[in-house]
């Protein structure tokens, strides 16, 4: 009894997944997620896929877009298996607003869909070699949901119609889901941020950078890499169902934050309340590509 008590406790596997813990979840009782970005390639061909040097997601306007799918967080580039790829279409990781109706659209952006971060990972064994996982954020839970727009709200209640940046990230929670021994090398990539211009006379506190603040958002990371055939089948409709689109209830005029909230988003940007957010189409950040020739490429499975 004395040699169990004192058995350190298990870190999630890497390379599988338990099929009991997945086939008994819902996806409202995931929080947090990682899978490797080539497994998640291979399982959400309508979501995403690889055309020569660019990684094609769907933006707005495609037909895919109304069947739901991710809002990607990057820079415009992702590496994997050492190639580099471009990406037709994200969300960057850092804007600036400028008015309201920017603000708006940002904020019903980035929470009507499931964020989606790139990472790549290095284990002391073989620092040469990375492996990159796709990091997925369920903004449907009400925790995460919830951190968020809290951040949102409490940052203009304190400023006060003066200029601010608020950033969410999400590196503590990551790391602390790999075992000793493994190292995210781009850290970075797992935040975002938005810096709000006020037309202000005297912008004192944000000249000085006193109205920066940053959101460390926390979360239950769910394990989805398997190697298993039969659990990958369960883990591609687990994601198909976390990626579904939201059902519209009210036009764009009258929409409410949720069925808890006592108002709308006017009443959060004048201080007046501070309720959860609603949802509207994507404004994502386009780059423009001439055709590609579209190539058949499976990415090479992680060890």
């Amino acid at each position: 009894m004395a040699g169990v008590a004192c058995e350190p406790v298990a870190r999630p596997s890497l390379t599988s997944i338990s099929s009991g813990e997945l086939r008994s979840l819902w996806t409202c009782d995931c929080e947090l997620a990682l899978l490797p970005l080539a497994q998640l390639l291979r399982l959400q061909p309508g979501a995403f896929q690889l055309r020569g040097d660019q990684l094609v997601v769907p933006g707005p306007g495609g037909p895919a877009a109304a069947r739901g799918g991710f809002n990607v967080f990057c820079d415009g580039l992702v590496r994997l298996d050492g190639q580099l790829y471009r990406l037709s279409s994200y969300v960057k990781r850092y804007v600036e607003l400028t008015n309201y109706c920017d603000y708006k659209d940002y904020r019903e952006t980035i929470l009507s869909k499931p964020m989606l971060f790139f990472i790549n990972v290095q284990t002391k064994k073989d620092t040469l070699k990375e492996r990159t996982y796709a990091f997925l954020v369920n903004t449907r839970h009400p925790k995460i949901r919830r951190q968020i727009e809290q951040g949102m709200d409490m940052v203009i209640s304190s400023v006060i119609g003066e200029s601010y940046r608020l950033q969410f990230d999400f590196q503590e929670a990551v790391k602390n889901f790999f075992p000793p021994g493994n190292e995210v090398v781009n850290g970075e990539n797992l935040s975002f941020a938005y810096e709000f211009k006020a037309d202000a006379l005297f912008d004192f506190f944000y000249w000085f950078g006193l109205s920066n603040s940053t959101v460390k958002v926390n979360g239950k990371v769910l394990n989805l890499s398997s190697t298993s055939p039969e659990k990958k089948e369960t883990i591609k409709l687990f994601l198909d169902k976390m990626s579904e689109p939201l059902i519209r209830r009210s036009s764009f005029s009258d929409r409410k934050f949720s069925v808890t909230s006592r108002g709308s988003i006017d009443d959060v940007f004048n201080c007046n309340l501070s309720p959860r957010s609603s949802l509207t189409e994507p404004l994502l950040a386009e780059l423009p590509f001439p055709s590609v020739l579209e190539s058949e490429e499976t990415p090479n499975q992680f060890i």
